[in-house]
């Protein structure tokens, strides 16, 4: 079993959100078990909601009711093209961080096991 920090996932979810809707639309329950999928672990309501909501706010997803014929209904998230601008402002931010932290993590622990050895 992996352990992961929640908070790393707190700063990267919109990003991951937005990179999971360049798939297609999809509703809350769907994006959650994609995420959960990609091996980042449960993601409650509580925490994916309140994501959702902020990217509807910033014009980055748009919204849509699905009336089933049976059940309740649907609300279906898509990426905007101002959500495909974040996405890739995002992303190339991020990763260039990640980089950066691996680089310096990579450091430390080689300059342990140097020391132990």
């Amino acid at each position: 079993m992996e352990v992961r920090d929640p908070q790393w996932l707190r700063g990267v979810l919109p990003l991951l959100v937005l990179t999971v809707l360049t798939r297609g639309e999809c509703y809350g329950y769907d994006l959650s078990r994609q995420l959960e999928t990609a091996g980042l672990g449960t993601i409650k309501g509580g925490t994916l909601y309140p994501v959702l909501a902020r990217l509807e706010r910033e014009g980055s997803v748009a919204i849509r009711w699905s009336e089933p014929t049976s059940g309740p209904a649907r609300k279906y998230y898509r990426l905007t093209p101002a959500g495909k601008e974040q996405l890739a402002a995002g992303a190339t931010a991020w990763l260039a961080f990640a980089e950066r932290a691996t680089q310096l993590l990579r450091t430390a622990s080689e300059e342990h096991h140097d020391a132990t050895t």
